[in-house]
């Protein structure tokens, strides 16, 4: 399958595994990567830029395909040293880079400059345009139905995807709800030019994450994320459990961030993917969970979602077009 997305990427298959906090690491990178699919080191994961030198490095000698490194630009009281991740990415010759979050024009130049292709995630068309504007190779347009930051939109991807190929020049590959090969085939009908997936590369073997976790995905349902931060305009979708209910329910009853600092801060956050305790923290999920049902290798399931993609394409929709009447 050949898009705009896999010509300019370099990549067999138009599928990208999106940064992850804690969770994109080297050996589910290099796993995606040898699937022929695009994968991205998360930076910030790494507690310092020479860690995440260390990591690049990992993944290099667990595969030889392309990979990118993620780098995710948010408000914070103590910002993370951005130039010197940023300046080990580009020292260490990675092709790719993804960036989110705040506007990526303080990085563009850099990267640019050094031959790295950038592809940036929105989560409205406006931000997509004014991305576009500012010279990204790429975008990753992120619907509501995501992990994470949705944005305060609301809106969801059957409207986004389409509105987004009707306003955006360059490539741009789809991401929120996408876990298998139905959702791929809609993505390109909607005028995506791939998709991106997290949850779903979660529930891999290679994910380096607690089986717990794994094992929660599977069974979930798409009933069962909450959207938390709605009152503080930073709304980001994670499981549903025991912390991120109490952070609802207080934000409801009128709570500020101070309030419920402890109980969303990264460190809790982090224990749920190491120990297996669903209920540490808070951890994040998409929708599309309910449509996960096993735990395959990168490469089972990368091979299944192209496969299915292809069937439908040249059987199932070929069939319901049929074969012209003739007069």
């Amino acid at each position: 399958m050949r898009t705009r997305f896999t010509e300019l990427f370099g990549v067999e298959h138009p599928i990208a595994q999106g940064g992850m906090q804690w969770v994109g690491r080297a050996p589910l990178v290099a796993a995606v990567a040898n699937a022929g699919a695009l994968g991205f080191i998360t930076a910030l994961t790494q507690p310092t830029p020479e860690d995440l030198r260390a990591e690049i490095r990992r993944a290099r000698e667990l595969t030889d395909k392309p990979f990118g490194v993620n780098l995710t630009i948010l408000p914070a009281i103590t910002p993370p040293p951005y130039a010197e991740y940023r300046q080990v990415i580009i020292d260490e010759g990675v092709p790719f880079v993804e960036t989110a979050g705040a506007n990526p024009v303080e990085h563009l130049e850099h990267f640019h400059s050094a031959g790295i292709k950038v592809i940036h995630k929105c989560t409205s068309v406006r931000h997509g345009l004014k991305a576009q504007r500012l010279g990204v190779d790429a975008l990753s347009i992120d619907g509501f139905e995501c992990a994470g930051h949705p944005g305060e939109d609301d809106v969801p991807g059957l409207i986004l995807l389409p509105a987004a190929a009707d306003a955006i020049e360059i490539p741009f590959i789809a991401s929120g709800g996408f876990g298998d090969g139905r959702g791929l085939v809609a993505a390109l009908a909607l005028g995506a030019d791939g998709i991106n997936m997290g949850t779903r590369f979660m529930a891999t073997v290679e994910s380096g994450i607690h089986q717990n976790v794994k094992d929660r995905l599977v069974e979930a349902s798409e009933r069962d994320t909450q959207l938390i931060f709605r009152q503080l305009r930073n709304t980001a979708r994670v499981a549903d459990n025991a912390v991120s209910r109490e952070v609802v329910e207080k934000l409801n009853n009128g709570a500020q961030f101070e309030d419920i600092r402890d109980l969303v801060a990264g460190a809790r956050g982090v224990k749920v993917y190491e120990t297996g305790d669903l209920d540490h923290g808070i951890w994040s999920a998409g929708m599309v969970q309910t449509l996960i049902r096993d735990i395959p290798t990168c490469a089972e399931l990368v091979s299944r979602i192209v496969r299915d993609a292809e069937e439908i394409i040249t059987s199932r929709l070929a069939d319901i077009i049929g074969t012209p009447a003739t007069v």
